[in-house]
């Protein structure tokens, strides 16, 4: 059996002018990184804005497991099966972090016969975004230790600097550090931190941002610190946001690959789900529906995260109204939910699947609340029995959704027609009438409870005395009445990582908040969430090779 890095170093790939030319772009209208990718003009974005939208579906999961679920790769074979039965589909999704990629996840370009390509260039450096918004977000931390450094006539208090330095790549090591060391003219030694990428609010502007001058705006009310008696210092405040929109000039407009099926994909902006909002562009998003009669997108980590976040943020603020939802799990994952260790996934055990299910129902009804419809994608496994499929086409009957058992790992495309057509006739029905679940005007406390209760199920929320301080400072400055942005386990409905399926007694604890006014909302810390994640005892770096030729191997 191929590996996923074989399947794509196999793929026959269009030249990129050709793939554009499927969606009525022009060569004048592209900026080509190399044969196979290429950044889409604002000048072809400013041309497609007066054509209609086509309808948009959201891909999500119910909680990651070990087992896998598939999410990206059922989007990508949704797409592909939409081409197969005749419609013109466009994917919008996520580019990949290189910490994920070289620490416990692996690659985000899908996987087996269902992927992106060029998959390699996707997963690793791809057309540089990532290290633009790294370098904005460090000149910016630069620009504050420079203005302490020369007199600090702002008076920024260094014990209150609210931006953190980042790093698109798993590192522990730099959580928790101190700058400034050495002579006076090496800067105010003070305690600072390091962030993944993809967990800055940078990350989270570039992806909500409407263009390069909403942007700026974005960039300008970045609150970076607070004074020595207690006032806001904001990114504008120190001149820096001219120098740090020059760095995001490029990163800003969306890339253009393909899938293996040669139809077109794009792929901007990758904002972790657990810390940031977990949604690709809103003008890759846009643009999407413009391009095509169905953009397919999907939100990271499971529906309680990603889904949640589009919703009530993404949404919220770019105006958009999701047609339908599709809703990913395994069998697998659903035992794994049902107490059934890893290494005995594949034996058949309906009890187990009976009490994990719930995890999925819990995922439907929530899904149900945002007024939008859900087909559910169970990703096929070879080791799923008769009985099992049974046991979930009947759950899901009695739930009133559509499920279609894909097969696009395997299959490519022709494995995701029955879910193609399936989600296209819930999206004919004209259902969909979605709303954000509660109104960004009520209090801060109102919306995560709010959450907690219906989304986590949680019995209430508990704050600790460093959330109840960051809450009081956040509303003497004034902006709370924008969306929040929980950051929380992915791997439970709680925000205890150890408890699956449908968790009952318990309480939501947040531990701090952080005020993103640049992205416009309000992060909620939860449990134990980290904003820089550490590599695994045994990282996927290991695994990873390049021969004499330049040829990659172990990339997944």
């Amino acid at each position: 059996m191929l590996t996923d890095i074989e399947i794509a170093q196999q793929a026959k790939m269009l030249k990129i002018t050709e793939i554009a030319g499927k969606l009525g772009i022009s060569e004048d209208e592209i900026e080509p990184y190399g044969h196979y990718k290429a950044k889409i003009s604002q000048s072809c974005i400013n041309r497609m804005s007066t054509k209609p939208d086509g309808k948009l579906i959201l891909v999500t999961a119910i909680n990651p497991t070990p087992a896998g679920e598939g999410k990206t790769t059922t989007s990508i074979g949704l797409s592909e099966g939409m081409h197969r039965i005749g419609k013109n589909s466009v994917l919008a999704l996520r580019e990949p972090s290189l910490g994920p990629v070289f620490g416990v996840k692996g690659g985000a370009a899908g996987g087996g016969y269902s992927q992106v390509v060029p998959m390699e260039d996707i997963n690793l450096h791809f057309t540089g975004d990532m290290h633009a918004i790294t370098s904005a977000n460090n000149l910016l931390c630069a620009i504050i230790d420079n203005h302490l450094q020369q007199g600090n006539e702002l008076g920024i208090d260094p014990r209150m600097i609210q931006t953190d330095r980042c790093l698109d790549m798993n590192d522990r090591a730099l959580r928790n550090c101190v700058v400034g060391m050495g002579t006076r003219v090496d800067g105010v030694p003070r305690q600072d931190h390091f962030r993944i990428t993809v967990a800055t609010e940078i990350m989270a502007i570039l992806c909500l941002a409407d263009d390069l001058k909403d942007l700026k705006k974005r960039l300008g009310n970045i609150l970076v610190a607070y004074t020595y008696d207690g006032k806001p210092v904001f990114a504008r405040d120190l001149n820096a946001v001219g120098a740090m929109a020059s760095l995001l000039k490029d990163a800003i407009n969306p890339n253009l690959v393909q899938t293996l099926e040669n139809n077109p994909a794009i792929i901007h902006g990758g904002p972790f789900a657990n810390i940031a909002h977990g949604c690709n562009s809103v003008r890759a998003t846009k643009l999407a529906l413009k391009l095509g009669d169905y953009c397919i997108t999907e939100a990271g980590f499971g529906s309680d995260l990603g889904a949640e976040k589009f919703f009530d943020i993404k949404c919220r603020f770019a105006g958009l109204k999701p047609d339908c939802v599709v809703l990913v799990a395994t069998i697998r994952a659903l035992k794994y939910n049902g107490g059934v260790p890893k290494a005995e996934l594949g034996s058949e055990n309906l009890d187990a699947l009976k009490k994990g299910i719930v995890n999925l129902g819990t995922h439907i009804e929530n899904m149900c609340k945002f007024g939008v419809p859900v087909v559910v994608a169970i990703n096929h496994f070879g080791t799923d029995t008769d009985a099992e499929i049974e046991y979930v086409t009947d759950f899901c009957k009695e739930k009133g959704v559509e499920v279609s058992f894909s097969d696009v790992f395997a299959k490519g495309g022709e494995g995701g027609i029955d879910l193609a057509q399936k989600v296209c006739a819930v999206i004919d029905k004209g259902t969909a009438a979605f709303k954000p679940l509660y109104d960004e005007k009520l209090s801060v406390k109102e919306k995560v409870e709010t959450l907690a209760r219906e989304i986590y199920r949680a019995d209430g929320v508990i704050y600790t005395a460093q959330a109840e301080k960051a809450l009081a400072k956040i509303q003497e400055v004034g902006i709370t009445d924008v969306p929040i942005c929980v950051a929380k386990t992915q791997y439970s409905l709680s925000d205890d990582p150890a408890k699956l399926g449908k968790p009952t007694d318990f309480k939501i604890t947040v531990r701090d908040m952080k005020l993103s006014s640049g992205a416009g909302f309000i992060v909620v810390y939860t449990g134990d969430i980290m904003t820089m994640p550490g590599l695994p005892k045994k990282p996927a770096a290991y695994s990873i090779d390049v021969d004499n030729d330049g040829n990659i191997s172990g990339l997944f």
